[in-house]
């Protein structure tokens, strides 16, 4: 166990009791509306507050220390500050904005309170006359000390004994509310311990002395302890939460166990000429990598089992992800099932299918089946013909967008499901295409992502799944130079086109997407389309792609870019993944520091794929300071140092943390609140190491665990 759990050197504090509050724990219960406002309820629901323990499990983000008075002449430009005084000015100005402006005295100095929104209670408050205890920030100046939009109250209250809790909250829940509601929640939540003490915590913080403690902390800890959650009561807390997480993860895990997929062994133990796997080794114009055959080895044992697979290949940008997938689909094709392909857009389900039907497409021909497409913009007539070749068995491939999972597709022996990009599609299309196998067996299920998964985040959020790696670029793959050119230098990079273009290469041109308004980056991609047309001039040809084009436009454009006919390709995102046209060796994002940076290793991965030296430049716009956001400039920074897809997932990892890093799962997986995988991994690895002793030992127990921290959302595990 780690030292951290241990008997602590820091002794546990009894915390102090919150205000009004000694209520005896009693039986779980959904927490009463409070004010008994529908408003109020409604605002707690949407922060995830409904049962008692998710009140107490809810933490202040900060603290406010209210627990003393300091003189006004002690107090320093910065200081956040109590002070009591009494009022000798107060009045509304008009200069240069209405404004309320009081002053007080507290027989040391006078401090300024200004208020630029006011209500006539606050003037009431602020008589002339009244004594008042006033909280906020301090700032120096001409005019002597001041405070902006301080909090007041009246003087000669008792003062707390413990700091102010400060959550965070939602419109129409103010903080004297959401406090009252937590303390309510916490005082009635029951925290009897749920791991034996034998096998688990033996440090002398227990749940409900730890979350006392920090929704209440004594003024006299370290402030620093409570910010970085490295007091003993947030160690306690993480570990918990860690726990929850494993056992659920290894819980989800043996379910599956449990369950019965086909079992899909080669044709023969020994190469098979005839077999559709050995044929298309024999069509492949490269050989495999090392890490190819290794990871083909696994998936291979996997799906000869009957239970079923659930395997996440990872690989970098390159790595050769979809042979590994084609090289699967012909292990299940040759055992007599189907094998359905899924990826979240048209041009990656194109690339596939572009590809498979080249491999594919003839062997399957001589056997009398084929490779079927099922996209949302095909034409019902086409559509209908894909959909019966499926439902009969003759596609014993099936490629396509989340038309795969339509209720009206069916397979007649769907045995293996692919997922492509699998950290975009959501928890129920995961779950709808499970559902598409036959009786009561379920399909095995390969996920790929382009985006490496740090270690940390492998033994957490997919911890219920195993994971293969390829961890080898194939032969030929040439090395992309990363440079960051500030958009002032913006004529240098035209010129850098012109040259690119005179050694008959092409050119990726990626504008940002801005969420608040996909208009506006249409227009500014469509600008920028023009502005290049009309810089590079004749007969150079620039074209234009982004998401809200009707798919035959994004195909034709595709199709003439990999054509040459198109030079420079304008493009949004959505040449993120898949684009796979070996002549382009030059891509410049524009406004690179709006990217996330698995993004930015992602479409820089577009370049570089044939045997011309390739190059990505990261155009940057600093802002009014002439500098770019610390985290911008760790991201820009950590692109141009190394090419590395896992060292750029860690350090991706690092900045965003996994709740972003993570993309789509975050709707289904339950995320960790407190625990930071970039600095606990010794409380993960203690709670690896007892969750699967707790599911043995004591599995009513592990249950209670689980309930507590994730209640219904330990069930997404379970897709």
């Amino acid at each position: 166990m780690p030292a951290a759990l241990e008997d602590s050197s820091v002794p546990a504090k009894k915390a102090p009791t919150p205000p009004a509050e000694a209520a005896a724990a009693a039986p779980e219960k959904p927490s009463p509306p409070g004010s008994g406002l529908s408003q109020v309820q409604r605002a707690l629901r949407k922060l995830g507050l409904v049962r008692d323990i998710d009140f107490a499990l809810y933490l202040p983000m900060r603290y406010e220390d209210e627990t003393r008075i300091v003189r006004i002449a002690d107090t320093r430009d910065g200081d956040v500050a109590q002070v009591e005084g009494v009022v000798t000015e107060c009045e509304v100005v008009y200069r240069p904005r209405r404004q309320l402006i009081a002053t007080i005295d507290d027989g040391s100095d006078t401090c300024q309170l200004r208020f630029f929104n006011f209500y006539p209670s606050q003037q009431k408050q602020l008589a002339v006359g009244a004594k008042v205890r006033v909280r906020g920030e301090m700032r120096g100046g001409f005019v002597g000390r001041q405070i902006m939009h301080p909090t007041v109250k009246a003087a000669g209250t008792a003062l707390p004994n413990a700091l102010t809790p400060v959550y965070s909250t939602v419109a129409g829940l103010p903080q004297p509310v959401l406090r009252r509601e937590v303390r309510s929640g916490l005082a009635r939540a029951v925290l009897d311990e749920t791991v034996p003490v034998q096998i688990g915590f033996r440090g002398a913080w227990n749940l409900r002395d730890s979350l006392t403690f920090l929704h209440y902390p004594t003024p006299d800890v370290a402030i620093a302890t409570l910010e970085d959650h490295s007091h003993p009561a947030w160690q306690r807390i993480k570990a918990e939460e860690l726990l929850a997480q494993q056992l659920s993860q290894l819980q989800a895990r043996m379910e599956r166990a449990a369950q019965r997929a086909p079992v899909l062994p080669p044709v023969s133990p020994e190469p098979d000429a005839a077999s559709l796997h050995s044929q298309l080794l024999a069509v492949l114009p490269f050989g495999l990598t090392g890490a190819q055959q290794r990871v083909g080895e696994e998936i291979t044992r996997d799906l000869g089992r009957e239970i079923p697979m659930h395997r996440l290949l990872q690989g970098d940008v390159g790595s050769g992800k979809t042979v590994v997938a084609a090289l699967a689909a012909a292990r299940c094709i040759d055992a007599g099932f189907q094998c359905a392909l899924m990826a979240p857009t048209e041009i990656l389900a194109a690339q596939h299918f572009g590809k498979l039907v080249g491999w594919l497409d003839p062997l399957l021909a001589a056997r009398g089946q084929r490779v079927a497409w099922l996209t949302g913009s095909q034409k019902k007539k086409e559509r209908d013909e894909m959909s019966a070749a499926v439902e009969s068995g003759q596609a014993a491939l099936v490629i396509g967008t989340h038309a795969v999972i339509s209720e009206k597709v069916r397979f007649k022996s769907l045995a293996l499901a692919i997922i492509d990009e699998q950290h975009r599609f959501g928890v129920a299309q995961r779950l709808a295409l499970r559902g598409k196998a036959e009786g009561h067996l379920e399909p095995h299920l390969l996920m790929m992502s382009a985006t490496p998964i740090p270690r940390t985040l492998a033994m957490s959020y997919y911890a219920d799944l195993d994971v293969s790696t390829l961890d080898e670029l194939p032969p030929g793959r040439t090395p992309i130079v990363t440079r960051l050119v500030a958009d002032h230098r913006r004529d240098e990079v035209i010129d850098r086109i012109h040259a690119q273009i005179a050694q008959g290469r092409q050119v990726y041109w990626v504008c940002p997407l801005i969420e608040e308004s996909e208009a506006v980056d249409l227009r500014n991609a469509t600008e920028t389309r023009d502005e290049l047309a009309g810089t590079l001039g004749e007969p150079i040809q620039v074209g234009l792609l982004h998401s809200r084009m009707p798919t035959a436009e994004k195909q034709a454009v595709m199709a003439a870019f990999t054509a040459n006919e198109i030079q420079v390709l304008v493009s949004t995102t959505v040449i993120e993944v898949g684009v796979d046209v070996p002549n382009a060796s030059l891509m410049v994002i524009e406004h690179a520091e709006r990217f996330g940076l698995s993004q930015l290793h992602q479409l820089r991965g577009r370049v570089g794929r044939g045997a011309a030296a390739s190059a990505c430049v990261l155009l940057y716009a600093p802002g009014d300071s002439g500098r770019v956001g610390e985290a911008a400039r760790a991201r820009l920074k950590a692109m141009a140092e190394t090419s590395d897809g896992f060292e750029i997932a860690r350090r991706d990892l690092e900045i965003r943390g996994p709740g972003e890093f993570l993309g789509a799962r975050q709707s289904g997986a339950p995320l960790l609140r407190f625990a930071d995988l970039t600095t606990d991994t010794l409380l993960l690895d203690w709670a690896r190491e007892l969750a699967p002793v707790m599911l043995r030992k004591h599995p009513d127990l592990a249950q209670r665990h689980i309930d507590r921290w994730l209640g219904t959302k330990a069930e997404y595990l379970k897709a």
